[in-house]
């Protein structure tokens, strides 16, 4: 809509209203991470008001606020706005500049929220003078159920918000409400989603990369590295564990029978991701598995190589298929990157036909061939650690 520019980001949240006794305490970390989103741009004030959020744009531009904020867990959606004060006379005024040149796409609404009971009309006769402002200026015509537009009105106890732009973010919950979790992230496409779904449940994100250099090359790490960045845009940095992992990989080839070779590859993973996990604080370990996807992911190789950790194993992609996962990658930016070829320790050794019902028994005589604390305690003093920042380059 022409008229004033925006200065306003009116910010909504839906699951925090739930948490009643503990609403206070899932508010401030919100307004918190959202802070955080937006450091180093020149916005005004980012404060809490009456069940939302406001964030005053100051010199910063509107379409950079919105998408650093749509990726914060707990935002549930945002109005870009114009304020005024919570009075018909600026209501009208507002809304009559904005409408100057405004030919909507079709028909339109107003949908007016009136969270200041204190303001002396009521909803609909607020909607139904603004409206016809609008379509006495515009022409357009007005349809309650279906339009092809909706002015949004929102009269608060901080002041009159109008808007023509709603926009739908990430939604869930703060991140650090739901603790800590260590990410097993690979170059693919599923472990970065599997970490960007754990922090819309408010879990803290570290991941841990296992790579096979100098066997093969380090295109996984970069890619690693950027992904890592991609999730960091929902939190703050994030702690990134390299862990040199083909000489492990070479020692189990060595000694282990062909079929039993990627279990046992997964379970020292799990195995050195606790120790890691253990020093970052992490309550529990992520991984991007889904039932079924590829041989190491049958319900009893899961079992098996889960039985080799020491803390929860979470699986937020378990029942999703490919294509959900891939949808889900490219909405939240990751997919690109995931699809650039590379050589990950998953393609190093790998036999031609893996088991995919490993039995406990077997994998344990497997497992007495080769020095397990040995090699688990070589591959954590060969770990690399980095502190990845968000990268809002892409």
């Amino acid at each position: 809509m022409p008229g004033p520019d925006p200065d306003t980001i009116l910010v909504h949240y839906s699951e925090i209203a739930l948490k009643l006794g503990h609403r206070e305490q899932f508010e401030g970390r919100l307004l918190a991470n959202m802070r955080s989103a937006l450091e180093g741009l020149p916005v005004g004030e980012v404060n809490a008001v009456y069940g939302r959020m406001l964030v005053r744009l100051g010199d910063a531009d509107a379409d950079t606020v919105v998408r650093r904020l749509s990726v914060v867990p707990g935002v549930a959606n945002l109005l870009v706005c114009v304020a005024c004060e919570a009075t018909m006379d600026a209501l009208e005024n507002t809304v009559s500049a904005m409408a100057e040149g405004w030919k909507p796409a079709g028909s339109f609404r107003v949908q007016v929220k009136r969270g200041d009971k204190r303001f002396p009309l009521e909803s609909p006769e607020v909607a139904s003078r603004l409206g016809a402002l609008l379509k006495a200026a515009s022409g357009a015509g007005v349809n309650l159920r279906n339009a092809d537009e909706t002015v949004f009105v929102e009269i608060t106890h901080a002041g009159a918000f109008v808007s023509l732009r709603k926009v739908d973010t990430c939604g869930g919950l703060p991140v650090t409400t739901g603790g800590r979790v260590l990410v097993l992230l690979s170059g693919g496409i599923d472990s970065p989603v599997a970490g960007l779904r754990m922090l819309r449940r408010g879990c803290r994100i570290d991941a841990i990369h296992f790579h096979s250099v100098p066997y093969l090359n380090d295109a996984s790490i970069d890619k690693a590295r950027q992904l890592a960045a991609v999730i960091a845009r929902g939190q703050m940095p994030l702690n990134l564990a390299l862990v040199a992992f083909g000489d492990v990989q070479s020692e189990i080839v060595r000694f282990v029978p062909r079929p039993l070779r990627v279990v046992l590859y997964r379970r020292m993973m799990m195995r050195i991701a606790c120790k890691v996990a253990t020093r970052f604080g992490a309550g529990a370990l992520v991984t991007g598995e889904s039932l079924g996807q590829v041989a190491s992911q049958t319900l009893p190789n899961l079992g098996v190589i889960e039985s080799a950790a020491t803390m929860p194993v979470l699986r937020p992609l378990v029942g999703m298929d490919k294509l959900e996962i891939s949808r889900y990658a490219q909405k939240w930016g990751t997919y690109e990157i995931s699809i650039v070829p590379d050589q990950d320790c998953c393609t190093l050794f790998v036999p031609k036909h893996p088991a995919t019902a490993a039995k406990a028994n077997e994998v344990a005589a497997a497992e007495s061939l080769i020095d397990v604390a040995r090699l688990v305690e070589q591959a954590l003093a060969a770990t690399e650690f980095e502190k990845i920042a968000a990268d809002w380059s892409a």
